[in-house]
């Protein structure tokens, strides 16, 4: 699993049957900081990801990827590589909070 930021969506016209209704977002995944290890900061890679949970842009979200991808109920059988898990509220690390959605800090 890892955490990444939702930086748009992907529509697709033209697709296979089972994956009809399923949104798709483009996201880039963060890291925490190896300096200070007191924020995340972006890793610079995208991913397209099956939304089964109605993330919006710039939220904040939990990613699980691989064959693990398809153990969801909602994404059975899809052929997908990666699925938004959850929508993430905080971070914290060693005690200390990072990411917050109340303040709006990454």
């Amino acid at each position: 699993m890892f955490l990444a930021r939702v930086t748009g969506s992907v529509v697709a016209t033209q697709k296979v049957a089972s994956m009809t209704g399923h949104k798709l977002l483009t996201v880039e995944p963060y890291r925490v900081d190896d300096k200070a290890r007191d924020r995340l900061v972006p890793t610079g890679r995208t991913f397209v990801v099956v939304d089964t949970l109605g993330a919006g842009l710039d939220e904040m979200v939990l990613i699980c990827q691989g064959s693990s991808a398809r153990l969801t109920p909602e994404t059975d059988k899809l052929p997908i590589d990666a699925v938004v898990i959850g929508l993430v509220d905080t971070v914290d690390i060693g005690g200390q909070e990072i990411f917050s959605t109340r303040a709006k800090t990454s």
